[in-house]
């Protein structure tokens, strides 16, 4: 007798585990192009002020090497070079996301340094404890076992290796949230078909944004997956938040 299929969230939706790969895939390879221009369309240009303070978060340091996860279009890499970081190894499952990165790597002459790897923050094809930091941004609540990843960013940090996650979270500022509802469920969906061609993207977008952990459960998360001393720090009411911890 065959077993149940085990089941996660695609959005709002309920969906097949072993699916939710290639759907999320199917989404950022529809959008890939356009991606970059999405991020200021929808946030306003605020999504860079975000990157920034990340990055701030992060203190680039020389000799240091870095694994930017679900990082493809290279925003986070670009950052960590230019503040002094020494290498970055960009991996993304989208194999379109890192065409656009080496694309605009290439744009802005950053030709040294820089590795661009195609593989899944669930199963990371890198040695353990190899790298000095962890990034992920915006990817991991696209991710279909949250606790697998952040396993994985422990397994190949070095002894005092550090995380950092920034990710779209929960709103905290009250009456804000029904004005952040209004905005994600009408004008991203409006501005993905208008823009990118895919109303269906962005609608995803929202929806995965609401099944996300909140600040303090992902942060428990963190602890339980063996990254320690786990704090977060709310951007723009709870909008974003950047979550970090240490590999000890």
């Amino acid at each position: 007798m065959n077993e149940p299929a085990q089941t996660t969230h695609f959005g709002f939706k309920t969906v097949a585990e072993a699916e939710k790969a290639s759907l999320v895939r199917g989404v950022f390879d529809s959008v890939a192009p356009s991606y970059d221009l999405m991020n200021d369309l929808m946030s306003l240009g605020i999504h860079r002020l975000w990157k920034n303070a990340f990055i701030d978060a992060v203190k680039p340091r020389p000799g240091e090497h870095l694994l930017d996860v679900a990082g493809g279009t290279g925003d986070i890499a670009f950052r960590f070079l230019k503040r002094g970081g020494d290498a970055v190894t960009v991996c993304d499952i989208n194999a379109e996301m890192l065409k656009v990165g080496r694309e605009r790597a290439i744009d802005k002459g950053h030709l040294q340094g820089l590795d661009w790897v195609v593989g899944d923050a669930e199963a990371l094809p890198v040695p353990d404890a190899s790298y000095d930091a962890y990034t992920i941004a915006f990817g991991l609540r696209n991710v279909t076992h949250i606790e697998r990843a952040l396993a994985e960013a422990r397994r190949i940090l070095k002894p005092g290796g550090r995380f950092f996650c920034l990710e779209f979270s929960h709103v905290v500022l009250p009456l804000f949230d029904k004005i952040y509802d209004t905005y994600s469920f009408s004008v991203l969906p409006w501005l993905g078909e208008k823009v990118a061609g895919d109303a269906q993207a962005y609608q995803y977008l929202a929806e995965s944004i609401r099944r996300f952990p909140p600040q303090e459960e992902l942060a428990d998360m963190m602890e339980e997956a063996g990254l320690e001393r786990a704090r977060f720090r709310n951007l723009s009411g709870g909008i974003a938040a950047i979550h970090w911890a240490w590999r000890l």
